[in-house]
């Protein structure tokens, strides 16, 4: 069976954000790195919405970095129109590193993703700012990720980058929580059943992201999932890594649904059918049942996303944009009546 999915292995959607450039760190995290307090102890599920402020015209791959202003604006904004007082970030510098300062000062947690690529050099000043933020944050960062979905994106190539950020977190003393985030295909170690991957003894929970979306197209052992039935595939996604990492907590760190393009469908590679309808109200569908039946599993989850990313296109499709909650354009407007519980 594994030979026969083998073709799975480069699976799913190539992910964005490349690594970026290093800043010094602003006054208000240099000083408070001198004397850290204890990490807070966090309890019950986490009900989070994946945070990245490349709203508009920006990008990650070019241009200015997002102001601390938007920043502010865009956190605002979640908390005003939405029920989401957690976040998942991508990146921990090129202005970036504010977001923690910007999360703690408006009481919201974080699950912190030290962003690892081809770079070497810029993956160690990563690694190194995620150590400066995991300390001078640790009652709002509540949890770290050595990078996301890089075997996905590089297949093995830099799995000693993944074990390299580990143990340079834990040789400096960081007392969060730490794994490295990658689609539940390559937690099962691209098998079925699931099995265990090479990095069971290496972090202390499992962060999996599961897209039926992208099923849709790519997968030859789930190639039909519509929205109605997404948040049964994430919980069923969920229970086979639970039985697979028993002593672990495992969380889906991203999940969701495009709404749009108006229309939009995707053709499953290997059967040509077409499956999955993008529209908005689908969206709130997969969302909201998916945290529905997280809370009946006392689970945690990450919607995908919080905000709309104009950038995305170009590596991500023609749904790309279209994954973000709330809108990527001012006013930033947020959909009425979205419940998490």
């Amino acid at each position: 069976m594994k030979h026969a999915l083998s073709i799975l292995a480069c699976m799913l959607f190539l992910h964005w954000q490349s690594a970026l450039a290093t800043e010094p760190l602003p006054p208000e995290l240099s000083n408070k790195t001198a004397a850290p307090t204890p990490p807070s102890k966090h309890q019950g599920p986490l009900q989070c919405a994946a945070f990245s402020p490349y709203v508009g015209n920006l990008s990650p791959d070019y241009g200015p970095a997002p102001s601390r202003e938007l920043i502010d604006q865009l956190l605002d904004k979640l908390i005003k129109e939405t029920p989401f007082r957690c976040i998942m970030t991508y990146g921990v510098m090129g202005g970036l590193e504010y977001t923690f300062a910007a999360a703690e000062a408006r009481h919201i947690k974080v699950i912190a993703i030290i962003w690892l690529d081809k770079d070497i050099a810029v993956n160690s000043k990563s690694i190194a700012s995620g150590i400066d933020v995991a300390k001078a944050f640790p009652n709002t960062i509540i949890k770290l990720s050595c990078g996301s979905e890089v075997r996905t994106r590089h297949n093995y190539a830099f799995d000693g980058e993944i074990s390299r950020c580990i143990n340079d977190l834990r040789n400096a003393g960081v007392t969060q929580p730490i794994t490295t985030i990658d689609t539940w295909w390559e937690w099962c170690n691209r098998e079925t059943p699931c099995k265990p991957n090479s990095f069971t003894k290496q972090v202390d929970w499992v962060g999996a992201n599961i897209f039926p979306w992208w099923e849709n197209k790519h997968s030859g052992l789930h190639p039909c999932t519509s929205a109605k039935q997404a948040a049964n595939f994430h919980i069923d996604r969920l229970k086979d890594l639970h039985r697979t990492y028993p002593k672990k907590e495992v969380i889906v760190t991203e999940f969701g649904w495009p709404s749009g393009p108006k229309g939009g469908t995707e053709k499953n590679n290997h059967n040509k059918q077409q499956c999955g309808i993008a529209n908005k109200k689908n969206q709130l569908l997969v969302v909201k049942q998916t945290f529905k039946e997280l809370a009946k599993h006392k689970w945690s989850g990450v919607a995908f996303e919080a905000f709309e990313e104009n950038w995305k296109p170009s590596s991500e499709g023609s749904a790309g944009k279209f994954w973000g909650i709330c809108q990527g354009k001012p006013p930033y407007t947020c959909p009425k009546g979205l419940t998490i519980k």
